[in-house]
C-alpha cells in the first residue's frame, strides 16, 4: 500500500496543466485548458483542465479526474504504476511496503526481468549476425524498421547459447523461473533454439516473456511461447500494446488478432494500434485492458473454422464488461485468410 500522504503530497506538487500537455497540447481558454478528447474522436475540443482545481473533464465522453486518473486512463496503468509514473515526473521516490514477503517478491521480479532484457538483447544481436534468419524475416515482407520497433530477434541453433550471456549465472534458478532455461535429467539447456524471437513487453515496456517461431515448415510446434511466470500473466497481456499504445490513443480504436505475425504485419501497413492475445482466448481481463485505453475494440480473427470460435469465445468474453458508451466490433474476414495474408495480398 503506497501511504496516503504520499499520495496527497504528490497531487499538491504536481500541476495537472503540466502532467496532460505532456501527452496532450493543451491551449489556453479563458480560466481553464483546452483540448480535443484524447479519449474518444472528436473535432471539437471539449476536452477541459482545470488549474485552480487540478481535476480534467471531457464534457463530451464524460471522463474525468486527477492528474493520477488521467494517467491511468491514457498509459492504461493500474493505480500503483500510475502513482509510479507521476512521481518519476517530479523525481519523487515512492515509499513501498518494507514487508520481508514483499521486499523478497519485488526483487525476484527484477532478477526476472533483468535477465529477460539481457536475453532479449542477445536474440536482437543475434538476427543482426544471422543472414539466414535476417533473410527469412525480408521473405515475410517484415522491414528492418518493423524488425527494430518489435525489438524481433533470433535464437541460435544450440544447446547452450545463453550461457556466452549468463555466464555462472546460467545455474541460477531465476533463469528456469522467467523461462529461459529448462531442466530435464539434471541437464539444463536453453529453451529457445534456432527460432525467431518474439520479445514480449508489458505496459512500462519491460520484457516479460518470448514467443519464438520455427523457420522450418515442417517442424511443430510452429510456435513456443513462455510459460506463466511470476512477471507474465496471459490472461491479462496483449502482444503488441506496448509497441501500439499512442496510436490507439491517436486512432480511437485497437484491433485485436491472433498471432504475432498479425500484428506486425498490420502495424507496418499503417494500423499501428493492432493487438493479439497471446497463445489463449482472448479473457474479460484483456478488454477491460483495451477499453481502459480507447471505447472502441475490433476483433480481426482467421477467416477459418477456429477463427470464427474465437470471434464468439471473443463476444462472450467482451459482453460482461462492456458499457453503454463503448463499442466491440468483429470483422469476419474470407475463410482462406488471416490478417497477414490478407495485407501481403490486397
Amino acid at each position: 500500500m503506497i501511504p496516503e500522504g504520499f499520495i496527497t503530497g504528490l497531487l499538491d506538487r504536481a500541476d495537472i496543466v503540466d502532467v496532460i500537455n505532456r501527452y496532450v497540447p493543451l491551449k489556453k481558454a479563458g480560466r481553464n485548458w483546452m483540448a480535443c478528447c484524447p479519449f474518444h474522436k472528436e473535432k471539437t475540443p471539449s476536452f477541459s483542465v482545470s488549474q485552480t482545481k487540478q481535476f480534467f473533464k471531457c464534457f463530451g465522453c464524460g471522463e474525468a479526474g486527477n492528474a493520477i486518473g488521467f494517467i491511468m486512463k491514457y498509459e492504461g496503468l493500474e493505480f500503483p504504476d500510475a502513482v509510479k509514473k507521476l512521481a518519476s515526473l517530479y523525481a519523487m521516490d515512492v515509499p513501498e511496503d518494507q514487508s520481508p514477503a514483499k521486499r523478497e517478491a519485488r526483487e525476484k521480479a527484477r532478477t526476472l526481468t533483468d535477465y529477460m532484457s539481457e536475453a532479449a538483447h542477445f536474440y536482437t544481436e543475434q538476427l543482426r549476425r544471422t543472414p539466414f534468419a535476417a533473410e527469412y524475416l525480408k521473405n515475410r515482407q517484415i522491414t528492418g524498421t518493423t524488425a527494430q520497433t518489435f525489438g524481433l530477434g533470433y535464437s541460435p541453433d544450440d544447446w547452450h547459447s545463453l550461457q556466452g550471456v549468463f555466464g555462472e549465472r546460467y545455474n541460477d534458478k531465476a533463469l528456469e523461473d522467467c523461462g529461459l532455461v529448462n531442466t530435464k535429467n539434471g541437464r539444463r539447456y536453453d529453451a529457445f533454439r534456432g527460432r525467431i524471437m518474439f520479445p514480449i513487453r508489458n505496459a512500462k515496456g519491460l520484457v516479460i516473456g518470448f514467443g519464438a517461431r520455427t523457420m522450418k515448415g515442417d517442424e511443430q510446434p510452429k510456435y513456443l511461447n513462455s510459460p506463466e511466470t511470476p512477471i507474465y500473466h496471459k490472461g491479462s497481456e496483449l502482444y503488441g500494446y506496448f509497441e501500439g499504445r499512442d496510436a490507439i490513443h491517436a486512432k480511437g480504436r485497437a484491433i485485436v488478432c491472433e498471432g504475432y505475425m498479425d500484428v506486425i504485419q498490420l502495424s507496418q501497413a499503417g494500423f499501428r494500434e493492432s493487438v493479439a492475445t497471446l497463445g489463449t482466448s482472448i479473457t474479460p481481463e484483456h478488454v477491460r485492458k483495451l477499453f481502459k485505453l480507447t471505447d472502441a475494440v475490433y476483433f480481426s480473427f482467421d477467416g477459418d473454422t477456429a477463427g470464427r470460435k474465437a470471434a464468439r469465445r471473443a463476444l462472450e468474453a467482451t459482453l460482461p464488461v462492456i458499457s453503454d458508451v463503448q463499442k466491440a466490433g468483429f470483422i469476419i474476414l474470407p475463410p482462406e485468410h488471416d490478417p497477414d495474408s490478407l495485407i501481403k495480398a490486397e
